[in-house]
């Protein structure tokens, strides 16, 4: 089978992803508390990238 075939299948872009903050007070990783790219007021679960990146792999699709 061809992987373009199921690139949309196994793509999650449907969710909302917090603004990029211009730069300090950083939110930090709801995981690893390290500061992430995202504001401080967002309120909402944030994640730093290598947190995002693991959490990704977790939902991945397996076939």
């Amino acid at each position: 089978m061809s992987d373009e075939r199921h690139e949309g299948y196994c793509t999650i872009t449907e969710g909302a992803k917090p603004p990029t903050a211009d730069g300090p007070p950083y939110a930090e990783c709801v995981l690893c508390r390290e500061p992430t790219e995202y504001p401080e007021s967002y309120k909402g679960i944030t994640m730093c990238p290598r947190c995002e990146w693991q959490e990704a792999q977790r939902s991945a699709c397996s076939g």
